[in-house]
Formats: structure tokens, C-alpha cells, sequence
């Protein structure tokens, strides 16, 4: 359901940071559409596929190593989608005014107070609590109900965790002044698309990996600790819960094949 109204959300979603005008509003929305249209017919089935793949392997012990690999997959796998934004998007840009970028800016502004709010507890105890429930949360939606020992390891880990949640408040607001001032230099240099494009393909670039590097070394500890973390929680669930997560895969990718070839 979500899916088929993706085009009116994904325009609710973008209109609220960019506030398109009356002008602007069709050319967006065409946009979108061929996105959707492109993103269904070749995408969806390749998701699925890698779910597939996935569902295959869970039914067994795994490694760090597994999790890793199928992180780096799942990237590769969707980089298409981000791709082909930027191709559809760069029309788009040079039609940006000076009171749009200053709207973008506002919404950030806000999307980093909500930010602060979630994650910047004001203790450390409770922000390990706030960590601790976000986890258990996502894990029972995969593996189903855990229990106390499985609660335990979970709280134990987020509490080793080397998230931080500082340093990744000061890379988002680091990428937002970098996607502010790309946005500006485009509008008011006369640009053609192909560069426009490859402008926005660096900046996606950025996101996936830091100009910083200390946040990128933060950013491999990270996945490393995730990676290890993984293996550990998935290695303690028992046949009942790696079942449940079997269905819930094969639930996802029989999602995405039916929407594949829901032709609109």
C-alpha cells in the first residue's frame, strides 16, 4: 500500500523541504512518476532476489563477516535508485531560487532539533535506554518475541556500543551546509545537465562516505561493532525465531514481486 502511494509521499516529503511553486509542482511530480515507474519494473525484482538469496542463509549460524557482506549487498543493490534520482533531479536544480534553498535549510533545521530529541537524551543512561528499546524494537520485527537473555544481551551490547550520536548530529549538519552550498554554486553558474549530474552524484557519494576522516575511521568501528553485534543476536535465537524471520523475508520478497509486476 505504501509503495503504490509512494509518488504522492515521496512529493508530500520533498515539497516540505523545498516548497516547489505552482510552476516547478509538475515538472517535480513527473519526475517522481518516471522514478517510480523505473524503480518498479527493474529494481523491485532485484530486491527481491537479494531477499531470496538472503532468507537462504538464516536458517544457520553466521558470521561477522556474512553481516558485513550483506550490508556492502544491500548498498550495492540500491545505489542504482540514488543514481537514477540524481540523473532525474538535475533538470530540476538550476530552477531553485535563493528563498527554496533558505526553506531547505529551516527544514533541516528542524529535522536535526527532531534529531537531538531522539537520540540526545539528556543522561547517558538515558540514552543507552532509548538505544537499547530502538534495537529490541527492530529485532523482535524480524525474529519475533525475545527473551530475558536475548533482552539482556541487547542492553548489555548497546551499552558497548561505540555509537555516537554527537558525531553523527555533526556529520549530518556537515553533509546539510555541503548539499546548501552545492545547491547554490549550481543555480547561479549556468551548468549543463551531465555536470549538474555528476555534482549530484558526488554529493550521494559523500553521504555513503565521509569527507571527514575521522568519521570515517568512527564509521568502520561502527560497522565492524554492528557486524559482530549482528552475528551475536542472530546466533542466539532459537528455531522458532530464525523461522519467523524466514517468513518475514519470504513476506518481503513476495511484497516486492507482486508490486513488480502491479504495472500502473
Amino acid at each position: 500500500m505504501g509503495y503504490n502511494q509512494g509518488p504522492q509521499l515521496v512529493w508530500w516529503w520533498i515539497d516540505g523541504y523545498v516548497n516547489f511553486s505552482n510552476d516547478q509542482t509538475p515538472h517535480v511530480k513527473q519526475a517522481i512518476h518516471q522514478w517510480f515507474d523505473w524503480h518498479r519494473a527493474t529494481q523491485l525484482p532485484e530486491y527481491a532476489t537479494w531477499l531470496s538469496a538472503l532468507r537462504g542463509q538464516i536458517d544457520d549460524p553466521i558470521t561477522p563477516a556474512q553481516v558485513c557482506g550483506w550490508s556492502e549487498e544491500l548498498r550495492n543493490i540500491t545505489a542504482p535508485a540514488l543514481d537514477h534520482a540524481a540523473q532525474l533531479g538535475a533538470t530540476l536544480v538550476p530552477g531553485l531560487g535563493e528563498e527554496q534553498l533558505r526553506h531547505i535549510a529551516q527544514r533541516y533545521a528542524k529535522g536535526n532539533d527532531e534529531f537531538r530529541s531522539d537520540y540526545l537524551q539528556p543522561t547517558v543512561e538515558e540514552r543507552r535506554e532509548a538505544s537499547a528499546q530502538r534495537t529490541i524494537k527492530r529485532i523482535e520485527n524480524l525474529y519475533g518475541r525475545i527473551d530475558d537473555a536475548q533482552r539482556r544481551l541487547i542492553i548489555d551490547n548497546t551499552a558497548a556500543s561505540p555509537f555516537d550520536p554527537e558525531a553523527w548530529l555533526a556529520e549530518r549538519q556537515r553533509r546539510q551546509n555541503e548539499v546548501l552550498l552545492t545547491l547554490r554554486r549550481l543555480i547561479a553558474e549556468p551548468t549543463e545537465t551531465a555536470s549538474i549530474v555528476d555534482t549530484l552524484r558526488t554529493l550521494i557519494a559523500h553521504i555513503q562516505r565521509s569527507t571527514d576522516a575521522d568519521y570515517r575511521a568512527y564509521q568502520v568501528k561502527l560497522t565492524e561493532y554492528n557486524c559482530a553485534f549482528i552475528a551475536r543476536v542472530h546466533n542466539s535465537t532459537n528455531h522458532h525465531q530464525r523461522r519467523h524471520a524466514h517468513d518475514k523475508l519470504k513476506g518481503w520478497e513476495t511484497d516486492l514481486r507482486t508490486l513488480a509486476h502491479d504495472i500502473r
